[in-house]
């Protein structure tokens, strides 16, 4: 049972983050092939590391980020940049955690990010006008 706890759980901080629509569209996308992956994910990712109290949505977002700047995971850096409207990292931030990917991990890997994130920035200024 504790595991549908965690998955619960891992739902509630993955729909906080990402936010209903995504989560909605992913869980509708589930096939049998995938769907193990899914609650792994969930239960893993959503209710364990970001479900812990040690940092907030804001830390982990800019954590998560980077990461993903770093190892070149472009659609999940897009997801993440679309995320901070909910994890409350700021432009700013994201710009600040991307000055850090170029000088851990490389020029080419923060420039690809900027220019992901730019996109995801504009469309939601876009989106606000």
């Amino acid at each position: 049972m504790a595991d549908k706890t965690r998955f619960e759980q891992g739902m509630q901080t993955r729909r906080s983050v990402l936010g209903d629509a995504h989560v909605d569209r992913a869980s509708a996308r589930a096939t049998p092939f995938d769907i193990d992956f899914q609650s792994f994910i969930t239960e893993g990712a959503w209710g364990s590391v970001w479900s812990r109290p040690g940092l907030t949505k804001r830390e982990r977002s800019l954590i998560t980020l980077a990461l993903l700047a770093a190892a070149g995971h472009d659609e999940e850096v897009a997801m993440h940049v679309r995320a901070t409207e909910n994890t409350g990292a700021s432009p700013d931030d994201i710009k600040e955690a991307l000055l850090h990917v170029a000088v851990y991990a490389g020029v080419p890997a923060a420039n690809r990010a900027f220019r992901i994130a730019k996109e995801e920035l504009a469309k939601r200024k876009e989106g606000a006008q």
